[in-house]
């Protein structure tokens, strides 16, 4: 009877260890299958790449505008000229090009005379006539100078006024597409970064697509769906993203 009990024994631990071999051996081909079936699905890894590079503006546009103001239009218009001789005097003095400089038209406006509560009557009182006149050039530190001295033309009996300068970088196009490419080369860095910590390898470009690029002054933290276009800085700073798919190996 002990016998016949071992031998029962045993043939039920042969049956399992078959039917465990048998296990593992499905397991492993399903495990095979599924890996076959990640790869065939096509699955990618998407990441964005970031660039950025500080630029010094290499172009300036300046605009300066004056005004007289009297009571008949041809005196006025007369006292608008003198101003702008003076104005384009100093400007010589400046050492501005006259090929730099372009006068506008003048602008001429009719003012009524109005009553105590402010309703306006058929009858000219004066007239205000302005001008304005824009420099641009590549000298940027003319064009950031004349932006603060020219309010100094008041003194002799201008009415000047005095806008912001405008600042540019000429070569912004190819900028651009030097940072793209540093961008492309930085999401492919993250892309093997990730893939590597799965225990996976990057394949193909599946798809990329280009962000908008943000040009703000140094330091700044504006961002825009449709892009910043600073104008204000001479020094700025370039931001570039793009957004990459590769495949997964």
């Amino acid at each position: 009877m002990e016998q016949r009990s071992d031998s029962k024994h045993g043939l039920f631990l042969l049956g399992f260890g078959a039917i465990l071999a048998l296990g593992l051996v499905i397991s492993t081909w399903i495990g095979a299958a599924a890996v076959e079936r990640i790869k065939r699905s096509g699955q990618t890894i998407t990441v964005k790449g970031y660039a950025e590079r500080r630029i010094t503006s290499d172009y300036g546009v300046w605009r300066g505008r004056f005004s007289a103001r009297g009571a008949e239009l041809v005196p006025t218009y007369e006292k608008l000229s003198r101003d702008l001789r003076a104005v384009l005097a100093w400007l010589d003095e400046q050492r501005v090009g006259k090929g730099a400089i372009e006068v506008s038209p003048v602008a001429t406006e009719v003012q009524y005379a109005r009553t105590a509560d402010g309703t306006q009557l058929n009858r000219v009182e004066g007239y205000v006539l302005t001008q304005s006149l824009d420099v641009e050039g590549a000298d940027i530190a003319l064009i950031a100078r004349l932006s603060k001295e020219s309010t100094g033309l008041i003194r002799d009996g201008i009415a000047f006024e005095s806008d912001a300068p405008q600042y540019f970088y000429t070569k912004i196009n190819d900028v651009k597409i030097e940072m793209l490419a540093e961008a492309t080369k930085d999401a492919r860095v993250r892309a093997e970064q990730l893939a590597s910590n799965s225990g996976s390898r990057v394949g193909g470009l599946h798809g990329a697509e280009q962000g908008v690029f943000q040009i703000t002054s140094v330091h700044s933290t504006d961002v825009s769906g449709y892009g910043e276009l600073d104008t204000d800085s001479i020094f700025k700073s370039v931001k570039a993203i793009v957004t990459i798919s590769y495949g997964i190996d």
